[in-house]
């Protein structure tokens, strides 16, 4: 008997097709008119409410600051080497303290440290802190000089200490203010009501991701239809009418944000649809075609005084390449024999649990589309398979209870740091897949094949956004993408940090 593979675009496309929208219109009664007015106000008091995240951060790093700056002072009058000079008490301090706190708080807020996305990471806020607070010290140190004329002395070490022990506190200070930022918005305090325009797969993939993050204060309250596009019927807020009803729409559910989620839609009928959406302090976003992805870092070039439009110009090449294979050695190298202990106790415990091979090898594509035989931890029974290939699923019943264990922390990824050293695949870069389920990817997804321009990796950047298991392999295609157009030494030990922090927070159930 022929054995089927699924096809992974069969709830997709059965999804997608064109079904009559329950929609729930809306038609202002005069009682729901003199409520817009309510609606209004509460809106208003929403973003009070929220205009004290901002405050309050400016609070916490002034706080860490002073804190930093006094410990710097306490440091230079403990540690005697160097031996420290004749050093005034701290209340001479106090004036240099004070431009040292102005100087800091003006830099942060003109690089925009108080305008925090709402999904920014912490290992991209320490960056922009250490950014920050490097020029922040220069320019306090040229207002005291200024200000005293060498009247009061401020020893060096005093300066390196301040500057490393700020970087460090106000860092530590913005990560439990986030925490609790997001602990307050996942317990809907002052929430940002999210509308919706399309009711597709993209509207979906959107949704999801604000279910999965209440932290970000998101609150849906419903999408609309966009005339032609598909209506998915299974979404878990309601159709609240079509585009024509934007406006009221906005007014009635006092919207603070609408997301257009019609990545396939023309350029026309986006500037029409903004135009519906345009309403005082209401702000709009355009979740992205594919080419504008693409064009994320697009830029200007000539030829011979024509102006072109650099769309790809390839990140990965020359002598980026042979930086990228010297870490991806060192890096797998040193993790090998560092974690071969825990790698031997994986292997005994896997051989005493069932029977059958430590190690799973399963053909899959790398660069340039040839096919090697990546290896993992054996986690599931030895006959897993015996009805054909197919995909993980949540709580997976073909795993050994060892097996369980090991994918919850992804421990059972390690052997591939095998494959890194013999160079079939690197730490980090598009996640290899399967020969049969490419074929079917290829057919459907634009640029598919173009992920296959670089080595596969064992973590990626759709991995670490959530983007792993049984999820859009078109959304997974698009992050894999801008990687690729992307890549930077910076961004790969970005992506390698962020793999840590996600083994150790995330239950990965498959």
């Amino acid at each position: 008997m022929k054995m089927r593979y699924p096809d992974p675009f069969q709830h997709l496309a059965e999804n997608q097709r064109e079904r009559p929208a329950k929609v729930h219109p809306i038609h202002p009664s005069p009682a729901v008119a003199e409520g817009i007015g309510h609606v209004r106000a509460e809106r208003e008091w929403r973003r009070r409410r929220a205009f004290l995240f901002p405050l309050s951060l400016i609070a916490v790093d002034a706080l860490m600051i002073v804190l930093a700056f006094y410990v710097a002072y306490w440091l230079r009058l403990t540690i005697e080497f160097p031996p420290p000079v004749a050093i005034p008490p701290f209340t001479e301090y106090t004036g240099m303290l004070s431009i040292h706190v102005a100087a800091l708080l003006t830099t942060y807020f003109f690089h925009r440290l108080y305008k925090r996305k709402r999904a920014l990471s912490h290992i991209d806020e320490f960056g922009r802190v250490v950014a920050s607070t490097s020029i922040g010290v220069v320019l306090a140190l040229a207002a005291t000089s200024f200000i005293y004329k060498n009247s009061l002395d401020y020893p060096r070490l005093m300066i390196i200490y301040a500057w490393a022990l700020t970087i460090l506190f106000v860092a530590a200070g913005r990560i439990v203010h986030a925490r609790l930022q997001w602990a307050l918005q996942g317990r809907h305090f002052a929430p940002e009501h999210v509308l919706i325009v399309g009711a597709g797969e993209t509207a979906n993939i959107i949704l999801r991701a604000i279910q999965r993050s209440p932290g970000l204060g998101y609150r849906a309250v419903g999408v609309v239809t966009v005339s032609g596009y598909p209506v998915l019927e299974d979404l878990s807020v309601p159709l609240l009418g079509t585009t024509d009803d934007l406006p009221r729409l906005i007014d009635v559910y006092g919207v603070d944000e609408v997301i257009i989620a019609v990545p396939e839609a023309t350029h026309r009928e986006i500037v029409h649809i903004i135009g519906k959406c345009e309403r005082e302090k209401v702000s709009i976003k355009v979740f992205p075609d594919l080419f504008q992805f693409m064009a994320g870092e697009m830029s200007i070039s000539d030829l011979n005084g024509l102006p072109l439009l650099t769309v790809r110009d390839i990140a990965l090449r020359g002598w980026k390449l042979a930086v990228k294979r010297l870490v991806d050695i060192v890096v797998s190298a040193t993790a090998l024999v560092f974690l071969s202990p825990l790698m031997l106790v994986i292997a005994v415990l896997i051989k005493l649990e069932s029977p059958g091979p430590v190690f799973y090898t399963q053909e899959r594509m790398g660069l340039d589309a040839k096919p090697f035989q990546m290896l993992k931890f054996r986690s599931m029974r030895q006959d897993a398979e015996r009805e054909g290939p197919g995909w993980t699923r949540p709580n997976d019943p073909r795993r050994t209870r060892v097996g369980a264990f090991i994918r919850r922390y992804s421990l059972d990824e390690l052997p591939q740091l095998i494959n890194v050293l013999l160079g079939e695949m690197s730490i980090v870069g598009p996640r290899p897949e399967r020969p049969v389920y490419v074929e079917q990817f290829r057919r459907y997804i634009p640029r598919y094949m173009d992920r296959h321009r670089e080595k596969a990796g064992i973590t990626g950047w759709a991995q670490v956004n959530g983007l792993r298991g049984d999820t859009s392999i078109a959304e997974r295609t698009k992050y894999d993408l801008w990687y690729v157009e992307n890549w930077s030494l910076t961004l790969d030990f970005k992506i390698m940090l962020m793999t840590l922090v996600r083994i150790f927070t995330d239950r990965n159930a498959y």
